[in-house]
């Protein structure tokens, strides 16, 4: 099987590019083209530290005629590479968020409509054990009916790939890089839809940069869950590990909290520097063996575009209210 991978943008390109690497079966071809920050270890530099063969654009990429790409372009750039790869009749796994506009986001989904291929959102937490525990309990009705979720995602501000924190590029901040994780967690889960969105964010951390560095949203849902949500780049840039995701889930008859990435060893250096080794499967490794299989049999695998629409309302509902300081109805806004 033949897999590209468009830019070497996203902090989570290189990972994708080593894990297919490894995988026997796979030839795997990467293209970065464009000018790259100074400082930032792009283009055929970082494919031959990978491993991996390079072309220098995309065109020669889709002459290669790939089975299926990688998207881990800058969030702005999803649409122009998701209409490109369609068109060639690539199947497409898209690094999140969708996009960073409502109208980029439905032009993806036609593209990808319109060419019949496959597409997937890079949600890897949904592959976690924890997550399919949860779901098999909710299932069982163990929970009753959930009526709240309360949810964090907390990390590192994204260093060496400075467009994170350029909302011309990434659509946004903190909001836009964590909040889609949560929703999708929320969407596998109880399959409700989000209705309205009442968020405030700021900019108190990383205030020399231009997005948001920490937000709170409250998400309610057509069956009258809500969802309280918090999503920040509050961890220390001298923390051992990159930050977490915990969620509680409380239903009718019973509530359970879940810490994604709390398996780990934990300790301290002789020096007094704190570490710390995280264990357990590789959830990216997880979710690319779901989509090459995808590829292999022509099912359409989940997180879908519809996930990724749903989980970028909430996002763009969120941004404007914040801005404006009022509770949004996502279909009214996305109606305008």
């Amino acid at each position: 099987m033949k897999i590209g991978i468009m830019s070497f943008a996203h902090v989570h390109a290189a990972g994708y590019a080593r894990l297919l690497a490894a995988t026997p079966g796979i030839e795997v071809v990467a293209a970065d083209p464009g000018d790259h920050p100074d400082g930032e270890v792009r283009g055929a530099m970082l494919a031959a530290e990978l491993g991996v063969y390079y072309l220098d654009d995309y065109e020669d990429l889709f002459t290669w005629e790939p089975d299926a790409v990688i998207i881990t372009s800058e969030n702005a750039r999803h649409r122009a590479d998701v209409e490109r790869a369609a068109a060639a009749g690539a199947h497409i796994l898209c690094e999140k968020p969708l996009a960073t506009s409502w109208e980029d986001a439905l032009a993806i989904r036609d593209a990808v409509a319109r060419a019949g291929v496959t597409a997937m959102i890079a949600y890897p937490v949904r592959f976690s054990s924890d997550f399919a525990r949860l779901r098999a309990q909710y299932r069982a009705g163990a929970l009753g009916e959930v009526v709240a979720v309360r949810a964090a995602n907390n990390g590192k501000m994204p260093t060496g790939r400075s467009w994170f924190t350029d909302p011309q590029l990434s659509g946004g901040g903190a909001l836009a890089d964590h909040v889609v994780h949560i929703a999708d967690l929320v969407d596998a889960l109880t399959g409700a839809t989000p209705v309205r969105v009442t968020a405030t964010s700021n900019r108190l951390l990383y205030a020399d940069r231009d997005a948001e560095s920490a937000a709170v949203i409250l998400v309610e849902y057509s069956d009258g869950m809500i969802a309280a949500l918090d999503s920040s780049w509050s961890v220390p840039q001298q923390a051992p590990a990159w930050g977490g995701l915990q969620m509680s889930v409380l239903g009718t008859d019973g509530t359970v909290d879940v810490d994604f990435f709390g398996s780990a060893v934990r300790g301290v250096t002789s020096s007094g520097q704190a570490v710390e080794a995280r264990y357990g499967a590789d959830l990216d490794a997880t979710m690319l063996t779901c989509f090459l299989e995808a590829v292999r049999t022509g099912a359409q695998p989940q997180p879908d575009v519809e996930t990724g629409l749903r989980g970028l309302s909430i996002v763009l509902a969120a941004q404007e209210s914040a801005q404006t300081g009022r509770t949004v109805d996502i279909a009214e806004l996305m109606e305008r």
